[in-house]
């Protein structure tokens, strides 16, 4: 008799293990939060846009319509512009703009700007050049104080469009 019990224990413990696991999992499926239809949700993977040169970073990432740009200083001929601040800021949104045609966006696509400067005694200058180059309404933006920029420039801007 205890020998067909011992074979008759595994068998039975393991359906009712089995049959126990099923209604805990028809348990917690009843109170989960619904599920929702995958086919609406949209996932876009990154797309690298042009190089750096000589600096290991891109251009611009595009995910779905929105556009990531690299920060941009008032080069030109791959020399920094002269004249301070203001043509700097001109220069680094002409570069900006550049970016943003070669991809198919314009000005009006900005929808955020980051804005370093290493003098914010220059903010009021940087801000006429800011307001002559984009209209309202305005990306939202950020300014910070920094200590230093590559190859020596006054200011640094960096923008995302989005269509």
């Amino acid at each position: 008799m205890s020998k067909m019990i011992s074979k008759i224990a595994p068998t039975f413990l393991s359906k009712a293990l089995l049959i126990g696991a099923c209604t805990l999992g028809f348990a917690v499926s009843a109170t989960a939060a619904p599920v929702t239809n995958t086919a609406t949700i949209t996932k876009s993977s990154p797309v690298f846009l042009g190089d750096g040169g000589n600096y290991p970073f891109s251009e611009a990432v595009r995910v779905g319509d929105t556009l990531y740009m690299s920060g941009q200083i008032g080069f030109k001929d791959g020399k920094l512009v002269k004249g301070g601040v203001k043509a700097e800021a001109k220069q680094a949104l002409d570069n900006i703009n550049t970016t943003l045609l070669k991809y198919g966006y314009q000005k009006s696509d900005i929808v955020k700007c980051m804005a370093m400067l290493t003098d914010m005694d220059d903010f009021d200058d940087f801000n006429k050049v800011y307001k002559a180059e984009l209209a309202k309404p305005y990306p939202v933006r950020s300014a910070f104080g920094v200590a230093e920029l590559a190859a020596g420039a006054s200011v640094e801007v960096e923008c995302i469009a989005a269509k």
